[in-house]
């Protein structure tokens, strides 16, 4: 497609859809990346390979932003997310090489199947979370753990992140949550935190096999970064198995939107 030709009308729409991704990123703690590749997929007809290499030039600075205003609200715990994003940097790499061999519309519904398995997790947990809320005494935190399991998690997160482009986070949280106990913004908080370095190795890995169009990536990008700060205070300010629940139906929603350009 030759977008230069439609650029006046692009770059807004870019700004402006960027900046919904951003603010949604910001309250699920997801980066946007999720919602933005079956947009550009659907939207503008990419590939699968090159809409997860568009949306990483997306990620890259929202999840800058939204880990820092995160860390502002709650301290990030630096030895976890350290150890959980050196096991997740070499697997980031495996895993685009991975997606980057694998043909175009079977990624989008593997992809689609992935999602909609996170989704139910979620309803799960926010149906359970409304019939029995959780003791603040039964939560706890990352330093009750041994940096080991936050490796591990980081090289389970590191091959789902690059197979997918995105998504790495998004796997992250229910088992933060769940198995480790946390709050479900301290989970989002250090899942995006650990994710940060194999972000840019996604990315890198996506943009060098010609898998990432920097045209729309970057209005994308500068949209989303202006209102990732409001949608963290937002998360902080929603019950959280109102969160949870939000992160569901907005999982069935990208869920649909893959299944569509398929």
């Amino acid at each position: 497609m030759d977008y230069a030709s439609l650029w006046h009308v692009l770059i807004p729409a870019c700004l402006a859809v960027g900046a919904l991704i951003g603010f949604t990123g910001g309250v699920l703690g997801i980066g946007g990346g999720l919602l933005a590749i079956p947009l550009l997929g659907l939207v503008l007809g990419m590939e699968q390979q090159a809409a997860q290499g568009t949306a990483l030039i997306m990620v890259a600075p929202a999840v800058l932003l939204t880990v820092r205003k995160y860390n502002q609200h709650d301290k990030v715990d630096l030895r976890a997310a350290g150890a959980g994003a050196a096991g997740a940097m070499v697997f980031t790499w495996l895993g685009a090489q991975v997606a980057l061999g694998i043909e175009p519309v079977l990624l989008r519904r593997v992809y689609a199947g992935f999602v909609l398995c996170i989704a139910m997790f979620y309803f799960h947990q926010s149906s359970r979370k409304r019939r029995k809320a959780v003791r603040p005494g039964g939560l706890r935190r990352p330093e009750d753990y041994h940096s080991a399991w936050f490796a591990l998690i980081g090289m389970i997160a590191g091959m789902t992140g690059g197979i997918f482009g995105v998504g790495g986070s998004v796997l992250v949280i229910p088992i933060l949550t769940t198995m480790f106990r946390l709050s479900q913004t301290s989970a989002q908080a250090l899942a995006l935190t650990m994710m940060i370095p194999s972000t840019f190795v996604a990315l890198s890995t996506y943009a060098a096999h010609g898998q990432a169009d920097w045209l729309i990536g970057i209005p994308l990008a500068l949209g989303s970064v202006l209102m990732v700060p409001y949608g963290v205070r937002l998360a902080y300010a929603l019950p959280e198995p109102r969160l949870k629940l939000i992160f569901a139906c907005m999982l069935l929603v990208i869920m649909v939107l893959l299944l569509v350009k398929t």
